[in-house]
């Protein structure tokens, strides 16, 4: 999901950093046991968050340990699982199978075609256990493929495709709590395509790929660009501040309120003062 669901864990405490890193190497292990080690090259920091989420609201029985690993054979790492994690590593291989796909189709990334060929068998075997979700996934790259093609200047266009992918991947039960899950899932789907076009704004124009922003190209975008951005992720907060979340919230809540920025403020703040530096101070 473009990694930008990360923690700040400079604001968090040792004891929580340790909590957050057990919840990402449990969905590594994850995805290496259920699809093998080929899987591994889909993991992100954005699906533990997908996790936290859903352990939080459904509170399941976790197991845990402190193990080595393939990746990490000498020093033994801390981990934990439940029933959340083996969904979250699903959808992290349906959404890492199906951006090969897209990446194979647009720009002949014979990589990304070797990738997806390991993964092939692994989403067949997901699409049969999440049909509702793969097909969600499918039809919104599908139609995010086509804007990209006829080259639409519509961002809340494809924002939306890629919200209801999201809003799909949240609502998992169908119960109570589906209409808020569903509707942060698809607030924060827009948040995110959003500032992914935001971030790749003047390395998409350099290279001629698309970009729904590229007549903001060259100018100073700071302002207006979180402008845009504040009022899909205030959206995604009030769905999120209905669920009755408990464990991890706090965790939850630094992704959500400073860790999606991270990188945002990094680029645009390093330009700002790039950009005083020679104009002077104003």
């Amino acid at each position: 999901m473009f990694g930008y669901l990360t923690a700040r864990t400079d604001l968090l405490d040792e004891d929580r950093i340790k909590r957050y890193k057990a919840c990402y190497c449990g969905l590594c292990r994850s995805l290496r046991s259920r699809h093998g080690l080929s899987a591994g090259l889909t993991l992100n920091f954005d699906m533990t968050f997908l996790v936290l989420l859903l352990s939080s609201l459904y509170e399941p029985k976790e197991k845990s340990g402190h193990d080595p690993c393939l990746v990490h054979p000498l020093r033994p790492r801390s981990w934990f699982s439940d029933e959340f994690t083996d969904y979250a590593a699903d959808m992290n291989v349906a959404l890492g199978y199906l951006k090969c796909l897209d990446n194979w189709e647009d720009d002949g990334s014979v990589l990304s075609a070797a990738e997806a060929g390991l993964l092939r068998r692994a989403y067949k075997e997901i699409s049969l256990r999440y049909p509702r979700q793969c097909l969600a996934m499918e039809e919104s790259l599908r139609f995010l493929s086509q804007i990209e093609k006829e080259n639409r200047e519509a961002p809340d266009e494809a924002a939306a495709a890629f919200g209801l992918l999201m809003g799909e991947l949240f609502d998992l039960r169908g119960d109570r709590w589906s209409g808020d899950l569903r509707l942060m899932g698809e607030e924060l789907g827009r948040f995110l395509y959003i500032m992914d076009a935001c971030m790749d704004l003047d390395a998409d124009t350099l290279r001629g790929r698309y970009n729904p922003f590229r007549r903001y190209y060259g100018l100073d975008n700071a302002a207006r660009f979180r402008e845009i951005l504040q009022m899909f992720l205030g959206s995604c907060l009030r769905a999120y501040d209905r669920l009755p979340l408990v464990q991890d919230k706090d965790l939850l809540d630094n992704i959500l309120c400073a860790g999606v920025w991270a990188q945002f403020d990094k680029k645009f703040l390093t330009e700002r003062e790039g950009s005083s530096d020679v104009s002077g101070p104003v």
